[in-house]
């Protein structure tokens, strides 16, 4: 099959990107998979989510993005649940500005990562709340890009800019670049806001929402801050299964 690369982008804020790598991860590597993932926000909310405290970090995808000699391997973090964690702490803030002059520089993810991907079937690269240097280094790198979407009218604004940002992308820098899916997140079936907004999104934009919708549960941050993916805190929950349908879909999609 060969490695497959997911970008998981939304340039808003608290629509469950981070919830959306850890879990997907996890119930990939519960279905056999070899799942590397990685943090590209300066927030390092992955690295946090996955228990690993940003702060208390000395190398990370940082040190990998600046440095030409620094093999991206030297950071990766075996995180239990069958996945593999590249941290992130607030050092990559820095890397906006410190790689705008290097020659091909929303290329230097993708150059990192292919040294590792003979060790993985899938890397998910949770990506920050922007459309920048180091967003497009994730969808340079990406074959295929997860949108996930707040199931609230307001989260649905931006989408057409995000979009746009892709297919430039794919004309100028990645032609491999496509949709897996477009994700609705925080459902909440007992309101019609909810169900509104996930006919909207289906109306809209048709196959290329994903048929699986995590729900608005307390379960899925409470894991976050607990350090571990909800496949692992409550097993046997409707915000687990939803993921393990969720890795279903993404691997009949390809």
């Amino acid at each position: 099959m060969g490695s497959r690369i997911y970008a998981v982008a939304q340039q808003k804020g608290g629509v469950g990107k981070t919830t959306t790598t850890i879990n997907l991860g996890a119930a990939l590597a519960e279905r056999g998979q070899r799942v590397l993932l990685l943090d590209l926000d300066p927030q390092g909310a992955l690295s946090a989510g996955l228990g690993r405290d940003p702060l208390k970090l000395n190398e990370t995808v940082y040190d990998a993005l600046r440095d030409p000699g620094f093999a991206l391997e030297r950071v990766v973090k075996d995180v239990g649940n069958g996945c593999h964690l590249v941290p992130a702490n607030i050092d990559l803030a820095a890397s906006e500005l410190e790689l705008v002059s290097e020659p091909g520089r929303e290329r230097i993810l993708r150059e990192k990562l292919t040294p590792l991907l003979e060790n993985y079937d899938y890397v998910l690269i949770d990506c920050p709340p922007s459309l920048s240097l180091l967003t497009l280094n994730a969808l340079s790198a990406a074959s295929r890009v997860i949108i996930p979407v707040q199931c609230q009218y307001f989260a649905l604004r931006g989408m057409d800019l995000l979009l746009t940002t892709i297919e430039k992308v794919r004309a100028r820098i990645n032609p491999d670049l496509r949709i897996a899916g477009i994700l609705a997140t925080m459902y909440d079936g007992r309101t019609t806001h909810s169900r509104e907004v996930l006919e909207e999104l289906r109306s809209v934009y048709g196959s290329q929402v994903f048929q699986t919708v995590t729900p608005a549960t307390v379960k899925l941050p409470d894991s976050t801050m607990a350090g571990e993916p909800i496949l692992s805190a409550t097993p046997s929950s409707p915000a687990a299964q939803s993921y393990r349908d969720l890795a279903g879909e993404v691997e009949n999609r390809g």
